[in-house]
C-alpha cells in the first residue's frame, strides 16, 4: 500500500500546486489540512483551490463547514480519518496538503486526550466573555489558569477560550491534559512527508502578490457577506488572515490601504509561525525549498 503523503509548509509557498502534481502522478487524491480552507465561505480569501483546480483531481474537506461552526482539530481529525478511509478504499493515495501544523501533528502524532466540554458549559463560558477582547480573554484565563495562559498568545482568542472551558468543565488546567495522547491515525511508516520552504524574502512577496491578487478576485463581496452575518468574531472563520483588517474598512473604522497592509502583516507574521511549528514540533517533516526537491525527496523515500 502507498504511504500517505503529507504536505505541509507556510501560507504561499506552492503546496496546493505540489499536492496536484502528486496526486495526478500517484492516483491520488488531495485532503485538505488547512484550518481556514475547510469553511465555504472563505474561498477567496483563504486561497482555497479554483473550482477548476478541484476539478483536475479529486479534493476532499475544502469548504465543507459552515462559517459558524467553531472547528477543532479533533473534528478535523474525524472527518479526516473517514475521508482516509475512503480513499483508501477505493485503492487511491492520499495527498494531505495545509499549513495548519497542529493538523499534521495530531495526524501523525496523537490527539491530546482532553476531556469533551459539555454544551452547556460551552454556552455559560462563551455568554460570560461576550464582547472581550483577545487580551481580556487571556488575562480572565491567567487568573484561573496560569500555565496554560503562560502558553498562548494574548491575541489567540480561540485557543484561550478553549483553555476557559476546558478549566470551566474540569477545574483542571488545559496544560495538565496534554501529556496524553490518543494513538496516532497514521502510523509510523505509514506516511511520508516534507515542509515545503521556499526562501524567505521569496515567500513574503509570494505573500503580498497573492493578497492583492485575492483582493482583485472578490475578496471584499466574499468578507462582505461574512460581515453581514453578524457571526460571533471570535469564531475562527471571523479571523482569517485579511478578514479583521476589511471588516474594519467596510465599518468605515480604517481605510482600504490599512485594512490591506493589515492582511498582509498578518499573514507574514503567521508564515514565520508556521516555520517555528514544524521545526519544532514536526521533526521527521523533511524540509524542502522547491517543489522539485520536495519530490525528489519523496522519491527517495519510495525507493
Amino acid at each position: 500500500m502507498q504511504p500517505a503523503i503529507l504536505i505541509a509548509g507556510p501560507t504561499a509557498s506552492g503546496k496546493s500546486a505540489l499536492a496536484i502534481r502528486l496526486a495526478q502522478a500517484l492516483g491520488g487524491v488531495v485532503v485538505n489540512a488547512d484550518s481556514m480552507q475547510v469553511y465555504g465561505d472563505l474561498r477567496v480569501i483563504t486561497a482555497r483551490p479554483t473550482p477548476e483546480e478541484e476539478a483536475s483531481v479529486p479534493h476532499r474537506l475544502f469548504g465543507h463547514v459552515d462559517a459558524a461552526v467553531n472547528y477543532s482539530v479533533g473534528l478535523w481529525l474525524k472527518d479526516a480519518a473517514a475521508a482516509i478511509r475512503e480513499i483508501r478504499a477505493s485503492g487511491r493515495t492520499p495527498v494531505l496538503v495545509g499549513g495548519t501544523g497542529m493538523y499534521f501533528k495530531a495526524l501523525t502524532q496523537g490527539l491530546s486526550d482532553i476531556p469533551k466540554v459539555p454544551e452547556d458549559v460551552r454556552a455559560r463560558v462563551r455568554a460570560q466573555t461576550e464582547g472581550l477582547s483577545a487580551p481580556e480573554l487571556h488575562a480572565r484565563l491567567a487568573a484561573c489558569d496560569p500555565l496554560t495562559a503562560s502558553r498562548l498568545r494574548p491575541t489567540d482568542p480561540q485557543r484561550n477560550l478553549r483553555a476557559l472551558e476546558v478549566f470551566e468543565a474540569t477545574g483542571q488546567s488545559l496544560a495538565s491534559f496534554q501529556g496524553a495522547r490518543q494513538p496516532p491515525l497514521l502510523a509510523p511508516g505509514a506516511w511520508r512527508a516534507v515542509f515545503l520552504s521556499p526562501d524567505r524574502k521569496e515567500l513574503y512577496r509570494r505573500i503580498d502578490g497573492r493578497f492583492d491578487a485575492m483582493m482583485e478576485a472578490g475578496a471584499v463581496d466574499e468578507v462582505r457577506a461574512l460581515a453581514a452575518r453578524g457571526l460571533d468574531p471570535a469564531l475562527p472563520a471571523m479571523r482569517a488572515h485579511g478578514v479583521p483588517g476589511l471588516i474594519a474598512w467596510l465599518r468605515g473604522e480604517t481605510t482600504r490601504e490599512a485594512a490591506v497592509a493589515r492582511g498582509k502583516a498578518d499573514t507574514r507574521h503567521y508564515a514565520k509561525r508556521q516555520h517555528t511549528f514544524a521545526r519544532h514540533q514536526l521533526p521527521d517533516f523533511l524540509w524542502a525549498a522547491s517543489a522539485d526537491e520536495a519530490c525528489a525527496l519523496l522519491r527517495q523515500g519510495r525507493d
